[in-house]
This record gives structure tokens, C-alpha cells and sequence, in this order.
């Protein structure tokens, strides 16, 4: 199969759905990490140079208001803000990185409308100036309302995204476990499986107006567990496919989607999840782990220089600046953060498959 090439920059549009579509073909998916700042964000560019793929970059509604600080006591407005200072970020370092990029947001819930709507009109203006969207998609997650609600807001906030190009992610049944202050740990199980006729309905609401990608259950858990502790059944994504090309035709795989909760999975259970058409997979708490644990661990070594400016155990008047000195332990960071997304990128079958 012939690689694909790609020029550096954030992917929207018509340009995105070709990659998607390629991905189906090639059964790779890419991993979609969650940043907080611009540290994490030039880790991610990072491992996409590396990996010689592209990526997906993605902020939350509070990993958006921590980008524009905490200082900001205006949730909402904060995390608008934090959002649009974040696409501009990654937009000015990903052609200096040399990788293309996907730019996300992740989970919205019902209350987290007027966030995406704030981004939505950011992103009118800017496709205004430029013929492209600040974003190349957003997310609602409304899957704690009824089918028939969720499917009726995502068609309507499908139609004014459709005008700029933008792709719209939605979810169908509930990914388990904790994360970003939604804690999902005790819901119903039958909730952690999407039924196929719930795919069909999205199907058919949403594809007359523009282009979706679908975060379907099939017991994924955010947060972190052992492999073989949650139960995943990526087949209910076969049985979907299978479903919607049979009453509805199409490709083999219809529908593109999505791996939440993709921490801590096996190899094996992801590589069975991408055969069925997943393209994203989303991961948090193992790139929070990995860019954490260096950190601490050049604190813990560098304990007795870390205790004051002046004085360490060569000297009572040695300078420590060169230990407390963030440029330094913040890079053990980003260095851990890149590592693990390599990892993500070869676990995703996605290495080798790009022409960057």
C-alpha cells in the first residue's frame, strides 16, 4: 500500500476525511492526547516527528481553562480563551515541527455548550480570514441524554460546524471510570456497550448534513487499570459496521471510529479495535504518568540540591540555580511524554505508514 503523504499543519476539511479514509484502508489509528499547556503540546509535536506520523492534539474543557490559567475565575470564558491561545500555539509550531496535525476538543457535555459554541464563533471568524477552521473538529459528549437529544443537538451544531469545514465527534453509550471532574465509576453496565442500532440511528441523522466520527462503548474505562480488568468487546464495532453497510451500503466501514478510555489497554484489544475502523485513540493518564514520573524522579535525586538558592552538599555557599532552574526537570517531562506517544503510535500500527 502506498504511503501517504502529508505536508506540516493542522488537517481539516475534505483533507481530513481522506486521511481517515486511508486509515481504514492501511488499519492504523492515531493517538489523540489531551494537553494543559504548551509543554505538552511540543511533546506531542515532538513524538509525531518521531514517529513520522500525525497526531491528535486535543484539550478538554478544563485542560483549556488550565492553559489560560487558573488564575481566570470565569470557567466558561477561561476555557474559550485557553482554547484558542492552545490552536494558535500548536498552528505556529507544527509546520516548524514538521508534522501535520489533528486539532480536538474533547468531552462536552450538555452544560459545556456555550465552551464549544465560543470556539465555534472563534472559528468562524478565523475560516472568515483564512478558508479554513481555527479547529479541525470538536466533540459532544451528550450521552447522558436521551438518544433522541443527543442526535438532535449534534445534527444542529453538525450543520453550522458542516459551513467551515469541521468535523464533529459525538459519543453513544458511556466510556467508564473518572476524568476531568466526570465521574462515570459507578454507571449502569449495560451503559458501557453502544447497541448497533444506536450507531444506525447516529448514522442517520448525521450523515446527510456533514462529517462525524463516533465514540461508541464497548466498555472502555477512563483512568488507570490493569489490561484484562475492564472487559472490552470491540466487536460490538464489527456488528456495527456489518449493521449500517448491510441496511445502508457504503464501504466496508462506514463509520469512523473512536477508542476512549484507551489507557492501559492490550496491544492486542487495539489492534482488534483499529481492524474495525477505529482511526483516533485516546490517551491521557498514561502520558500524565509518563511525563510526571521523570520529574519525580530528578527530584528525588536531586533532593539535597533542591532545598534552598545557596548551599548544597559540595558547599554550604554553592549555587544550586542550575537544579532549580525548570527549563531543566520540565524537559524530563516532555521527553517522558514523547517516549510513551511513540509508543502509542507503534501500538496504533500507525509507523510507517506516513510520508512526512
Amino acid at each position: 500500500m502506498t504511503k501517504m503523504k502529508l505536508k506540516p499543519g493542522v488537517v481539516t476539511g475534505a483533507a481530513l476525511q481522506d486521511l481517515f479514509a486511508y486509515m481504514k484502508d492501511a488499519e492504523c489509528a492515531l493517538p489523540a492526547v489531551n494537553i494543559i499547556g504548551s509543554h505538552g503540546a511540543n511533546a506531542a509535536l515532538q513524538a509525531a516527528k518521531e514517529a513520522q506520523a500525525p497526531i491528535i492534539i486535543q484539550l478538554s474543557n478544563g485542560g483549556a481553562h488550565f492553559y489560560a490559567g487558573k488564575f481566570l475565575k470565569d470557567g466558561i470564558q477561561a476555557a474559550i480563551i485557553g482554547g484558542v491561545a492552545a490552536a494558535l500555539h500548536v498552528r505556529t509550531l507544527a509546520e516548524a515541527y514538521g508534522v501535520p496535525v489533528i486539532l480536538h476538543t474533547d468531552h462536552a457535555a450538555k452544560k459545556l455548550l456555550p465552551w464549544v459554541n465560543g470556539l465555534l464563533e472563534h472559528g468562524e471568524r478565523y475560516y472568515a480570514a483564512h478558508r479554513e477552521p481555527l479547529y479541525s473538529s470538536h466533540m459532544l459528549d451528550l450521552s447522558e441524554e436521551p438518544l433522541a437529544e443527543n442526535l438532535e443537538i449534534c445534527r444542529h451544531t453538525l450543520e453550522r460546524m458542516a459551513q467551515i469545514q469541521m468535523t464533529l465527534e459525538i459519543e453513544l453509550g458511556v466510556t467508564g471510570g473518572e476524568e476531568d471532574g466526570v465521574d462515570n465509576s459507578a454507571v449502569d453496565n449495560a451503559k458501557l456497550y453502544t447497541q448497533p442500532a444506536d450507531v444506525l440511528a447516529a448514522y442517520d441523522a448525521l450523515r446527510p448534513v456533514g462529517n462525524f466520527t463516533i465514540a461508541a462503548s464497548f466498555g472502555n474505562t477512563h483512568g488507570v487499570y490493569k489490561p484484562g480488568n475492564v472487559k472490552l468487546t470491540p466487536s460490538i464495532l464489527k456488528n456495527s459496521q456489518d449493521e449500517i453497510r448491510r441496511l445502508r451500503g457504503g464501504g466496508a466501514k462506514p463509520v469512523d471510529f473512536v477508542f476512549h478510555g484507551g489507557s492501559g489497554s492490550t496491544p492486542e484489544e487495539i489492534r482488534e479495535a483499529v481492524s474495525y475502523g477505529v482511526i483516533k485513540m485516546n490517551i491521557d493518564t498514561d502520558t500524565q504518568w509518563a511525563w510526571t514520573r521523570p520529574i519525580k524522579q530528578y527530584m528525588d535525586e536531586k533532593s539535597p540540591y533542591l532545598q534552598s538558592q545557596i548551599g548544597n552538599p559540595e558547599g554550604e555557599d554553592k549555587p544550586n540555580k542550575k537544579y532549580i532552574d525548570p527549563r531543566g526537570w520540565t524537559h524530563l517531562g516532555e521527553r517522558g511524554m514523547a517516549t510513551r506517544l511513540v509508543e502509542a503510535f507503534r501500538d496504533l500500527g500507525a509507523l510507517g505508514k506516513f510520508e512526512l
